[in-house]
């Protein structure tokens, strides 16, 4: 029969009724310098807001799929099909039909060596970059990542214990990196370039002498290239996205990245790869630690992994999209012409991917927070898009806005800003 209420502990004093200092949980001293954002403090807002009862357009998030895109119907009867055999852990690097896809797809564009060793599949890009991240920085090490970037890159490098450093874009120039800026950040401690190309947030697609000077620049100062090229199907007006890979020969080591989940609408299945060329048995340490993290997270899912060879070896409805008259073509003009006309608004045209990355004239829009003009904004139009210092710029006068709703749903919303903008003026 237990001790009455109150009763004390044979071991001296009251234990029930004094518990003693209670230690507070706190969250790991990695996470200090970590920040996403785009799914930060303005979704917790909206999230509120919702609760309340307001209805939020959110365009702070590239997901096709609430704005009506729909993975093609091969890609989901492929799924199913494989269901049945997609019930045990793959190979830790990813079942053999979608290696042997990608490195067929690198091959058909130049990259003839690439084989199936040199593949790893992954939940996604999000997932793959925090792995090579955890395998090839060390405590200090210095990565030169854009400004702006997508934030994961940023928040991935510190949370693996290094230091991003920033190297500009150059928005009067359509958003190329700054090669003389990125040449000035170069210390003994840097270790690796990151190159988003095409680039979000900007829309930048990058031509094929820049992307030349880029390895060339990784080449001199003996750096590995992280190479993000998840967009690399959505570009529009005829231009032609050129592979890091295909310029940095065998004395570069490149890690290029790209998936599933933009191109072919596919966000929810986190399918996404790895392809890893030049000097590879100089980098053989660290593909060891590398595969050592393939192994531990045991592998990538394993049905959206068959979605891979179908993919990319079947009809590419993508190419009906970015041309005049589909859908990303015509909402990215349309979001790009919008914004231009509100007054002290201007905005870089988007070459590809799926965003606009706005101005606001500090002169008309005198803006110390962005991150507070953003909670504002979605108070008040019950819109959330995502401010620009969230993607590492540097200034609070820029912020994004996803172009995946129709027309007239990305009219209206552009309307909003603008209504909201004319407050602000006035």
């Amino acid at each position: 029969m237990g001790r009455p209420h109150g009763e004390a502990h044979p071991g001296g004093g009251d234990a029930l009724c004094d518990p003693g200092p209670v230690r507070e949980i706190r969250q790991s001293d990695k996470l200090k310098n970590v920040r996403y954002d785009v799914r930060g403090p303005i979704l917790v807002e909206a999230q509120r807001l919702e609760a309340e009862g307001h209805r939020i357009l959110k365009l702070n998030i590239g997901n096709p799929a609430p704005f009506g895109f729909e993975a093609p119907e091969a890609i989901v009867a492929d799924m199913v099909h494989h269901l049945p055999e997609a019930q045990g852990y793959s190979d830790s690097q990813g079942i053999y039909s979608a290696r042997t896809a990608v490195a067929q797809y690198y091959q058909g564009r130049g990259l003839r060596d690439t084989s199936v060793e040199d593949v790893f599949i992954g939940n996604g890009v999000s997932e793959l970059i925090s792995m090579v991240l955890q395998a090839f920085v060390d405590d200090g090490n210095e990565i030169l990542v854009p400004a702006p970037d997508y934030p994961l890159w940023t928040g991935a490098v510190s949370l693996s214990g290094g230091v991003p450093v920033h190297y500009l874009c150059d928005e009067s120039n359509g958003w190329q990196p700054d090669l003389e800026d990125i040449e000035s950040k170069i210390t003994e401690n840097t270790q690796a370039l990151v190159i988003i190309n095409p680039n979000n947030p900007t829309g930048a697609v990058y031509s094929e002498q820049l992307v030349r000077d880029l390895v060339e620049i990784a080449r001199k100062h003996d750096l590995v290239i992280f190479s993000d090229e998840i967009y690399e199907k959505i570009v529009f007006d005829g231009l032609q996205h050129h592979h890091t890979a295909s310029f940095a020969g065998d004395d570069v080591l490149c890690l290029t990245f790209s998936g599933l989940s933009k191109a072919y609408r596919v966000c929810g299945y986190r399918a996404g790869w790895l392809m890893i060329s030049g000097p590879k048995h100089l980098a053989e340490d660290f593909l060891e630690g590398l595969t050592l993290l393939a192994n531990m997270r045991m592998c990538a899912n394993v049905p959206a992994q068959h979605a891979i060879q179908t993919a990319l070896g079947g009809y590419q409805s993508i190419d009906d999209l970015i041309v005049p008259g589909g859908r990303f073509y015509e909402q990215s003009m349309t979001a790009y012409k919008l914004l231009n006309d509100i007054p002290g608004v201007s905005c870089e045209r988007p070459q590809g991917a799926l965003y606009c990355f706005p101005r606001l004239d500090p002169d008309v829009y005198p803006i110390e927070d962005d991150e507070e003009f953003v909670i504002g904004l979605l108070r008040a139009k019950k819109l959330l898009v995502t401010h620009g210092t969230g993607f590492n710029w540097p200034e609070p006068d820029h912020f994004r806005l996803v172009t995946l709703p129709d027309v007239e749903m990305l009219t209206e919303a552009i309307e909003r800003i603008a209504d909201h903008l004319a407050t602000l003026r006035a």
